[in-house]
């Protein structure tokens, strides 16, 4: 259904940074800066962008947004998590695990723009 997801970013070197570790630790090459300045990321036929907004006003996050990556296993979701934190990153929501009454396992980030990230594994 979706073709890309672009979110926004204040500093392209710092949110390539994080972005760099948290889908390197989903098997995705580095991010590549295009001609404009923004960052991309192709992997497994997905396309994944950052960029400084062309209105010139700062980047902020949605109330209300997140944008998911899916993982293979539990101990990819805490890699993610952790090369989040160690990138720039910080902790939202609870620590990564099972959420009560579901059988999704979500490790949650907020990138250096403060945007929601998530990595999910969908349990047996």
């Amino acid at each position: 259904m979706f073709s890309h997801v672009m979110l926004g970013a204040n500093d392209i070197d710092a949110s390539k940074k994080f972005y760099d570790a948290v889908l390197g630790a989903l098997g995705c090459k580095p991010g590549v800066i295009d001609p404009k300045g923004r960052c991309f990321y192709f992997h497994e036929g997905a396309v994944f962008g950052l960029s400084v907004p062309i209105d010139g006003d700062p980047a902020n996050h949605g109330n209300g947004s997140t944008t998911g990556f899916n993982v293979a296993s539990t101990d990819q979701a805490d890699a993610w998590h952790s090369a989040g934190l160690a990138n720039g990153g910080s902790t939202c929501e609870d620590p990564p695990g099972v959420r009560a009454d579901s059988n999704l396992y979500l490790a949650y980030l907020r990138d250096p723009a403060g945007n929601k990230i998530c990595a999910l594994k969908q349990m047996d």
